[in-house]
């Protein structure tokens, strides 16, 4: 299957044609991708909001050993961490369910419906794997430019191809099985993610004018609706439980439906971007005010689209986690757990500070951690 090629414009945008001059494929979707991370009913109070406690054996720390530039993901009832020198798996209780050790220079790792794939950018190494198992691992033919799950293990894996094709994106089953396949004839591919049906693909790719998405139908070889932003960045793809389809630009969070419909649920071309979380419920955007320091907005919004809290803040916000109702905020002052409407939530910090503090990952029940180099701190929201 082969997109037909556009005719270009001669003049193209100065800023995308000086960045692919300079940097590679795939170091611009690395950062395009992860720089910026690295995811309703008005909720009642804390009773309510954690009103499913996490199991009593979580631990106060994590200790894991995966080299350099680790990422943390929740698994749902184990804690996933991926580096340099591969995957390892702690189940809540602290112990130890899986480690796979291989080396990688860009460590990246997704997670859904209690699997994760972790890949390196700009290699060929990818693994899937649950609490307990390696599912599939295999090196690719060509270097990795992202690679994406769905709930039910389907995974994507976008490429940089060489000759008259930009890239390419493969769709796995749960069985690791290759199903279906494009090649993009013209834009470069930055992500690719699946529906929770296994049926819509949606690939986000950058042009010499912009962002532009494009859907495919599985059981067809024919491209269908798509959507094109001239001048603007698309960041980030996420399909929500409902089918629905969040894509982070930007100066706008849109949601696309089933339809092929799109409808901005916030704008901010005033302000820029500093980080985003989208958890299956509640997103949850940092915007900073241009020259104003660290000055700037914590923005959370419900999966309808609702506006649900709006807090003004001082922080240098360095991590964000968006959970089911609540929002885990790392700052270089420290965590803090906010509700969906951004009400500050009491919280017992179990063992200090994880030094050297990178990132911040919410679990269950109230508990988040957050992880430095070497380990990973529970926090926990008091009853």
């Amino acid at each position: 299957m082969v997109e037909k090629p556009k005719n270009k414009k001669s003049i193209t945008r100065k800023l995308i044609s000086v960045a692919f001059s300079v940097v590679s494929l795939g170091i611009i979707s690395y950062i395009a991708i992860t720089l910026i991370s690295g995811r309703e009913l008005r909720l009642p109070r804390l009773a309510g909001v954690f009103a499913s406690r996490a199991p009593a054996e979580v631990v106060s720390e994590y200790h894991f050993n995966v080299g350099r530039n680790r990422v943390l993901v929740n698994l749902g009832d184990a804690v996933a961490a991926v580096g340099s020198l591969g995957v390892q798996v702690l189940d809540l209780g602290g112990s130890e369910t899986l480690r796979d050790p291989y080396r990688m220079s860009y460590p990246a790792i997704e997670t859904a419906g209690g699997r994760a794939i972790a890949f390196d950018v700009g290699g060929t190494s990818l693994r899937v794997f649950d609490r307990e198992h390696v599912l599939t691992a295999f090196e690719t033919n060509a270097a990795i430019v992202s690679a994406s799950i769905n709930p039910n293990g389907w995974f994507l894996v976008c490429s940089q191809e060489g000759g008259v094709f930009r890239g390419s994106v493969t769709v796995y089953n749960d069985r690791g099985s290759d199903v279906y396949r494009v090649d993009l004839a013209s834009g470069y591919v930055l992500r690719a993610v699946l529906s929770p049906d296994n049926r819509r693909l949606a690939i986000l790719s950058l042009t010499d004018f912009g962002g532009r998405i494009v859907f495919y139908n599985l059981d067809s070889e024919t491209a269908g609706h798509s959507l094109e932003l001239p001048g603007d960045l698309i960041l980030d793809l996420r399909f929500l439980p409902g089918g629905d389809l969040i894509a982070v630009t930007s100066d706008s969070l849109i949601a696309i439906d089933s339809s092929g419909m799109d409808r901005e649920l916030y704008g901010y071309f005033d302000k820029r971007l500093g980080a985003y979380s989208i958890g299956d419920s509640l997103i949850a955007l940092h915007l900073l005010d241009y020259g104003v320091g660290h000055r700037g907005r914590l923005i959370t919004i419900g999966e309808n689209g609702r506006l649900l809290g709006e807090l003004t803040t001082d922080r240098e916000i360095v991590s964000l986690s968006a959970g089911d109702t609540y929002l885990a905020v790392l700052g270089s002052d420290g965590p803090t757990l906010y509700d969906s409407e951004l009400d500050s939530i009491p919280q017992s910090d179990r063992s200090g500070s994880a030094a050297g503090a990178a990132g911040i990952l919410t679990l269950a029940g109230g508990v988040s951690i957050v992880y430095g180099d070497h380990t990973a701190v529970v926090i926990e929201a008091e009853s």
